[in-house]
């Protein structure tokens, strides 16, 4: 039972990381493209209203919540595999 929390305390803790660490690195990967995109545009209004207003429709994109999955699938790999090795 020990050797279940300290998995699941450290595996939490790690996936936590990795969610941050995707997730901030997404949200700038996709403020870059839209300061380049509000260039091309012509340079249409502030380009910080611009690039909020884009932040503001990426938080609710599928792509945000794909990011989700670094805790959806790992954790459903390891109990198939903890089902697959003491139940089969």
């Amino acid at each position: 039972m020990a050797a279940l929390l300290k998995l699941i305390v450290f595996g939490g803790a790690i996936l936590t990381l990795i969610y941050a660490v995707l997730s901030i690195y997404s949200r700038q990967v996709r403020r870059g493209k839209l300061e380049a995109e509000w260039l091309i545009q012509g340079k249409p209004g502030s380009e910080e209203e611009f690039v909020e207003a884009g932040l503001k429709e990426y938080d609710s994109s599928l792509r945000r919540k794909l990011i989700f999955g670094v805790y959806v699938i790992p954790v459903t790999v390891v109990a198939v595999v903890i089902y697959l090795t003491n139940f089969n």
